[in-house]
């Protein structure tokens, strides 16, 4: 007897039906799984043969071929467990007709038990578009199915529970949706600026990146505050719309890096300088998403950016260019989104030390020549701001005046990136930093004393093409954060003073 039942797949964020086949039929006892199955597929008859016993019901012993549609597309992980087992339990005549405008997620244990998979948002919201009115999941990953609401969605903890709800004896309850403005959002280990002592213009700094979206590097002794800085800038960061959270969500889902719901905070992926390029890029045996894709709208911190691997920082160079990260490997491929603030930190020389007003430098001009040459220039041409920072006085750090909270700060940024909102409607930029070089003569209108200004600097420090766009891109923001309307002299020499720091350490 031949039985179907409904399934997905993801290849990256898309996803695509699979139509899993089951067909037992007269003959020797065997099993046979096609349909281009990975290692996890082909070992699932062992787990679906003791689900199916463990549950109390009758495993077929005749001549079993399962097939996974569409053929020409291999299939990884355990997600096809639950299909199958309902595909030979149909095909053998144990349990009603199954709905076809459902579809069936979930990995079996032996003992019959539904265990969590990864990706489920992300397949949910495909069987969305593809038409499929409900769908029966593991109940670990019901807390990603609650900001759904144009599905139905029922958890179930084994086998037995979803044989019941197919045959009509025991229906499953379907997870109640939850809006947006209800599911509660994580705050917890994000730093305030009023934290912050001292390092007022650095602070000024990580304001216009945050109301820009540009990418920003740190360059100072160690203690300065650098990773103060760093973790306080999703504080100030706007708010997470809807479509943005699911998104981010989708990512980390898939990455099996979610353990509750809907995440509603920004990002922030800290990285080991020790890691490698695939797990900073993405890739591995199933192509999953690196740090670059799970600080998707959010921040992306480098810590000791010389100490890491040459290769794993030139992977960064696409995606800051493009917003996507493409992932190639021998038997798959993906792209991910990739649209992260960078936030680079590092010491100026090995010691520390290198300009310092307190303490001695070590290091021989040798020795800091080749730290600082561990950065290539293609890459220190795409940070947009390159701030100094120097060793925080006693003063500053006892005193007993309070500092701007992030709410305040965050007023701002906000009113600075509605400005930005409104100015590039329709055009699928959301902030400044995303615009195109046609984009920065449109939208970058500069005064009379603005345009002397600059070009005298384009002279005189040998700016390229690359460093002007991004000098205009970030006095557009600083213009924004003032509710200007067209950039002055006082805004280009703000960014130009933020672009002028690679002349002193690299030369």
């Amino acid at each position: 007897m031949f039985a179907k039942v409904q399934s997905i797949a993801l290849e990256g964020l898309k996803g695509f039906e699979v139509s899993v086949e089951a067909d037992i039929f007269d003959g020797l006892p065997a099993y046979e799984t096609v349909g281009l199955p990975g290692a996890a597929v082909k070992e699932s008859k062992e787990r679906v043969r003791s689900a199916i016993k463990n549950s109390h019901l009758s495993y077929p012993t005749r001549r079993i071929t399962v097939n996974l549609a569409p053929a020409d597309i291999r299939k990884e992980g355990p997600v096809y467990d639950l299909p199958i087992a309902l595909g030979l339990l149909r095909a053998s005549g144990q349990i009603d007709e199954i709905p076809e405008k459902c579809i069936y997620i979930g990995e079996l244990a032996l003992d019959g038990a539904l265990r969590k998979v990864n990706g489920i948002l992300p397949m949910l919201i495909e069987a969305v578009k593809y038409g499929y009115e409900s769908a029966v999941i593991p109940a670990e990953n019901a807390s990603e199915a609650e900001c759904l609401d144009k599905i139905s969605i029922y958890p179930a903890v084994n086998l037995n529970q979803v044989v019941n709800h197919i045959n009509g004896r025991e229906i499953l309850t379907a997870v109640a949706y939850k809006g947006y403005e209800n599911i509660p959002a994580e705050t917890s280990g994000i730093v305030d600026f009023s934290e912050i002592k001292g390092q007022n213009f650095a602070k000024r700094a990580m304001e216009i990146a945050a109301a820009g979206g540009h990418n920003i590097l740190l360059i100072g002794p160690p203690g300065a505050g650098k990773s103060m800085l760093a973790k306080a800038l999703p504080g100030i960061l706007p708010d997470l719309c809807f479509e943005e959270a699911l998104e981010i969500t989708k990512i980390h889902s898939i990455a099996g890096q979610l353990d509750g719901g809907l995440i509603k905070t920004r990002p922030f992926r800290s990285p080991h300088h020790t890691t490698s390029t695939a797990s900073l890029a993405g890739g591995g045996a199933k192509v999953s998403p690196g740090d670059i894709s799970l600080a998707h709208f959010g921040v992306l911190f480098l810590d000791e950016l010389p100490e890491f691997k040459r290769e794993a920082l030139e992977a960064l160079r696409q995606p800051i260019e493009d917003g996507v990260v493409n992932v190639a490997r021998v038997n798959a491929k993906a792209v991910y989104p990739a649209d992260f603030m960078l936030v680079a930190a590092m010491n100026p020389c090995p010691c520390g030390n290198y300009g310092s007003n307190l303490r001695e430098c070590r290091c021989s001009q040798y020795q800091i020549s080749n730290y600082l040459g561990r950065i290539s220039g293609p890459l220190l041409d795409r940070i947009d701001m390159h701030i100094e920072l120097s060793e925080v006085t006693y003063t500053e750090i006892s005193s007993k005046e309070k500092d701007e909270t992030s709410e305040v700060v965050k007023a701002r940024v906000n009113a600075a990136r509605n400005l930005q909102t409104s100015r590039y409607k329709g055009t699928g930029v959301y902030t400044n930093a995303q615009l195109s070089s046609a984009q920065v003569k449109k939208f970058c209108a500069i005064d009379t004393a603005g345009e002397a200004l600059i070009e005298q600097a384009f002279s005189k420090l040998d700016i390229s093409a690359r460093s002007y766009n991004r000098i205009l891109k970030v006095a557009r923001t600083i213009a924004d954060l003032e509710a200007a309307d067209t950039i002055g002299a006082q805004h280009i020499a703000q960014a130009i003073h933020f672009r002028t720091l690679d002349r002193k350490y690299w030369g």
